[in-house]
């Protein structure tokens, strides 16, 4: 079985050691030691009085690592860029992946409008964190004590200011940097919050109309967009701050490091080399070289921020890649699934049943029931007792921790339970409408539906008399352009174009209906059962009326009226 708690042990965090591109981007950065040697070499050769023609040579070598590193800059970013949109796929996959193997009814799982946001949109951030700041890490472990090396061949204490100046950088990054980081996540976890409210407002736009609450609805809206600018802002004056430390320092360590050069040459200052005074070539490669020391640290510090929005993505993507509650059979290869036998109604027996949502008193503690196949079962109870619980068990969406289902003459497990869905009709409380024409909504992907089932369920629910919900029309995600009473309609098309259930469960399938209306929907919902077995929660004795038995769920025991 493949489900959540599998994928924390799965995951693979983005890479930390360096690739061959980041290698090429190093060594694109080496390249300049040689050139900054020929240029100062070429210059010592005109103050010799070689003339124009000793500087052809070391011209010449320089255009030859300049295109060399021209190219291995741009191979390299092409294979790191290449490899980062591979690895924030994977990413992206495992997190969804996780999302898919949770069950609707664990009330941890994310909301849709953060896990959305947080996918579509934050997870963006890693790639600049893998693309720029990896391969900048590399070049900031290597580069700095490879050119001070060099350096100090030459100068001991023009390599002791750079080595004095250095520390200082990443010791006020780090300080900033730890801000950064916090500052980062508060504000993905803003843009995650405002997403959520942003999609709820608009799925239920319908409802706000109705109260007149557009205009407060708006004003908090204002408030979350406020709230969002505040704490971008935040994190862009880290930002400049981390800049601005960093230009300080490296601009005093290459000013320090020319004051010493010049005066050394011209004689001032005789001490801090290894016997011989600098000549004015090696003064200029060691001036050419003073700035490439602190290159890496000042590119370390344009993509700090890239570093704490990356992480900070990160650990959003593995917050959703966190295991949960895990809806049973939830495997991609459905061919694994063990087939079901039976055809025809359903028989529900359950024994021994123990359930509990995570960290709460358990719902039920050694239940059980049996529906006969055919019989139409209501389930009534206070809110909270479980009605909706034991719909959602009986339908494969959550697990057990302890007892038996069994359907027909199958036990609803693990091996079973993908099959087993697919001969259960459900009708939740709000059934869900996707974006798409109605036709789509109705079939809900299945490729073996023909269009003229579709029309016939439609027909059958009524639907067809609706202007607004013709096969072709497109409605809005969340049912936009339709009433409760014909989204209510569309969750019977959808039962009605399912010939192969052989169990109907409907959760409070009257609910915020008027009384004309819901008497249509049990009139619909009772003609498909027949011949089906029909488990119905509601609160509403008239529908528990029509059914052959009421099975009351209480705190202490299993009641069942005849």
């Amino acid at each position: 079985m493949h489900d959540a708690s599998s994928l924390p042990a799965q995951r693979a965090a983005p890479r930390r050691r360096p690739d061959a591109g980041s290698v090429a981007q190093l060594l694109a950065a080496a390249l300049w030691l040689p050139q900054a040697g020929l240029i100062a070499w070429a210059v010592q050769r005109l103050a010799d009085g070689g003339g124009w023609q000793a500087v052809w040579g070391p011209a010449a070598g320089v255009l030859a690592l300049g295109l060399l590193r021209a190219a291995s800059e741009a191979w390299g970013l092409r294979r790191v860029f290449g490899r980062a949109r591979a690895e924030l796929s994977a990413l992206r996959v495992q997190a969804t992946a996780a999302l898919a193997s949770r069950s609707p009814v664990d009330r941890a799982r994310p909301a849709s409008g953060a896990a959305a946001s947080v996918v579509a949109e934050q997870a963006e951030a890693v790639l600049p964190w893998l693309v720029r700041y990896q391969p900048v890490r590399l070049r900031v472990t290597v580069m700095p004590i490879v050119i001070v090396s060099a350096v100090a061949w030459f100068s001991w204490a023009a390599a002791l200011v750079l080595l004095v100046a250095a520390p200082l950088i990443p010791l006020f990054m780090a300080i900033v940097g730890w801000r950064a980081q916090a500052a980062s996540e508060a504000q993905m976890v803003r843009v995650g919050q405002m997403n959520g409210f942003l999609l709820d407002r608009l799925r239920g736009l319908v409802t706000l109309r109705a109260l007149g609450a557009v205009d407060a609805t708006a004003v908090r809206l204002r408030d979350a967009a406020e709230g969002l600018r505040q704490r971008t802002m935040a994190v862009l004056r880290i930002a400049f701050l981390s800049s601005a430390v960093l230009e300080l320092f490296s601009a005093l360590g290459v000013a320090m490091v020319a004051v010493y050069i010049g005066f050394h040459l011209l004689g001032h200052l005789g001490f801090g080399t290894w016997g011989a005074p600098l000549t004015l070539g090696q003064g200029l490669f060691v001036l050419l070289l003073a700035p490439a020391f602190f290159e890496p640290l000042r590119d370390l510090a344009a993509v700090w921020h890239d570093r704490a929005t990356g992480e900070a993505a990160i650990g959003a993507l593995e917050r959703l890649s966190t295991q949960g509650q895990a809806l049973p059979d939830a495997r991609a290869d459905a061919a694994a699934t063990r087939p079901v036998r039976a055809a025809g109604a359903l028989a529900v027996a359950v024994r021994g049943l123990r359930f509990a949502h995570a960290g709460e008193a358990p719902v039920f503690v050694g239940f059980g029931l049996t529906v006969h196949a055919g019989e139409h079962v209501a389930l009534m109870g206070a809110s909270g007792s479980g009605k909706t619980a034991l719909l959602a068990l009986l339908a494969g969406l959550a697990t057990p921790n302890a007892g038996e289902i069994r359907l027909g003459d199958q036990v609803l497990d693990s091996g079973s339970a993908g099959a087993l869905r697919a001969r259960i009709g459900w009708m939740g409380q709000r059934p869900h409408v996707f974006a798409g024409s109605v036709a789509a909504n109705v079939a809900l992907g299945r490729p073996a539906l023909s269009m003229a089932s579709v029309e016939d369920a439609m027909r059958f629910a009524a639907l067809d008399a609706v202007a607004q919900a013709r096969p072709a029309t497109q409605l809005g995600e969340g049912g936009a352009g339709l009433s409760g009473g014909e989204a209510v309609r569309l969750a019977l098309a959808r039962l009605a174009v399912h010939p192969d259930a052989g169990l109907l469960l409907a959760d409070e399938p009257t609910a915020h209906l008027d009384a004309e209306t819901a008497a249509r929907v049990v009139d619909a919902l009772l003609a498909l059962a027949r011949g089906r077995t029909l488990v119905v929660a509601t609160h509403d004795p008239r529908v528990a009326a029509r059914m052959h038995r009421v099975v009351t769920l209480g705190a202490d025991a299993l009641k069942e009226a005849a």
